[in-house]
């Protein structure tokens, strides 16, 4: 018998996706050579497309939400329908090409040589009255630039979305909601430059990270004038952020995680002197903060297998044996708040984070290794709503996953071999 949610699948989609922590997706666990970033990333010359700085100018009314897509390749940005995986635009730009969505369904920042670059995914759904109307256009790579030097992380929390300048420490804070009107942020700065990460929590205070461009040891929360409220350096190595249950914001360190909540900062050691976090998946609705964890600090490149469950709540870290490598695309969480991770055996694994211990596993896709540099292709996973989308990029294909019982819903072969994978409910 066919499931509501196959029967349409662009409903389980709409579902917002959970939240997958600042530097998702695509966040990498290695502190990149600022240069090597400049010369990868893309010039941010070319227009959009026919020029225009939304997709508006075409938009139609359609029937529901029509959630997409939007995926890199070497040389550009592909939209799929997030429903049929049909390519509903290819839009041409030269470099490694980072994507993160900002939080309104609609919008995403491209890192490209000179900032954060706004594009258009297309759809979006507007109020009126008791209901609500949606709509679709062609997606565009709008003209609009917010100025920064290495655009770093992007982080959406509460009604607020915050872009972060590794090269100059810039933080750029707007509001959710503006960017469809080009929106002028609220702009503060770190205290030195460096690879890091900023939250504007409910209050309106700031958490940031502080370090400098060698070294990086904590965080601390500045209220709106500026006054520091919090501050920890018991954080060596500070990577990654995740929201969880209670406005806990967790920060990942080379000896455990960081957590900030309610005003101050705890630290939940690692059973390793050396066990490092920095990438995680979290969820509002959730005490638990999905995390990875590496135990070689001399490693090139090391293949962890086992990941890292933090209870934000109790403070105690657990860890689970997958028994498979992953990389730093492969973490994710479902509608339940189960923790979610593609290894490199093909497989979804599935974590219960309250026990700690793996419930099912999936087979989606071939045996994979993860590439020795972070910019490269690699099967990348991503969730929305009750389903999950994995990239097979030596296949050139995607799948699209029920988290149910993780039949394979639908698979497509795409013109390109993707690289970073993320999509909008529209």
């Amino acid at each position: 018998m066919m499931k509501p949610h196959q029967a349409m699948l662009g409903s389980a989609v709409v579902a917002s996706a959970l939240l997958l922590g600042g530097c998702q997706p695509g966040d990498d666990d290695t502190d990149y050579d600022a240069v090597g970033q400049e010369e990868k990333t893309a010039e941010a010359g070319s227009e959009g497309k026919d020029g225009e700085k939304s997709g508006d100018g075409h938009a139609q009314e359609v029937a529901g939400s029509q959630p997409r897509l939007v995926t890199t390749y070497d040389g550009g940005i592909m939209t799929l329908d997030a429903t049929t995986l049909e390519v509903i635009d290819d839009t041409k730009l030269d470099g490694f090409n980072r994507l993160n969505p900002v939080g309104d369904d609609r919008h995403l920042m491209v890192s490209v040589a000179d900032g954060f670059r706004l594009f258009d995914a297309g759809v979006w759904t507007q109020p009126h009255g008791d209901h609500t109307h949606s709509y679709a256009a062609d997606p565009v790579l709008t003209d609009t630039v917010f100025d920064t030097e290495l655009p770093g992380h992007v982080v959406t929390h509460g009604g607020s979305t915050v872009l972060f300048g590794d090269g100059d420490g810039k933080i750029q804070t707007f509001d959710t909601d503006d960017f469809a009107d080009a929106p002028k942020p609220e702009v503060t700065e770190a205290d030195e430059p460096h690879h890091g990460v900023a939250v504007r929590l409910d209050d309106g205070s700031t958490l940031h990270t502080v370090g400098t461009e060698d070294e990086r040891s904590g965080a601390k929360v500045v209220d709106k004038d500026g006054k520091e409220i919090a501050h920890s350096e018991d954080c060596p190595g500070v990577h990654g952020e995740a929201a969880a249950k209670d406005e806990t914001i967790a920060l990942g360190c080379e000896d455990g995680i960081l957590l900030y909540k309610d005003g101050k900062f705890d630290k939940v050691d690692a059973p390793d002197d050396y066990g490092r976090i920095g990438n995680q998946a979290g969820s509002d609705d959730s005490r638990y903060v999905l995390g990875d964890y590496k135990v070689d600090k001399d490693a090139e490149l090391e293949r962890p297998e086992k990941v890292s469950v933090t209870d934000t709540k109790d403070g105690t870290l657990s860890l689970v044996d997958l028994g498979a490598s992953y990389s730093f695309r492969s973490l994710g969480r479902g509608p339940e708040g189960e923790g979610i991770v593609l290894t490199t055996d093909g497989t979804l694994t599935i974590i219960d984070p309250e026990s700690a211990e793996v419930t099912d596993e999936y087979p989606v896709i071939d045996k994979w290794k993860e590439p020795v540099e972070w910019q490269k292709a690699r099967p990348t996973l991503f969730v929305q709503g009750e389903v999950a989308y994995v990239s097979d990029p030596a296949k050139q294909s995607i799948h699209i996953v029920d988290l149910d019982d993780g039949e394979v819903m639908a698979s497509k072969k795409l013109p390109h071999a993707t690289n970073e994978l993320t999509g909008v409910a529209g």
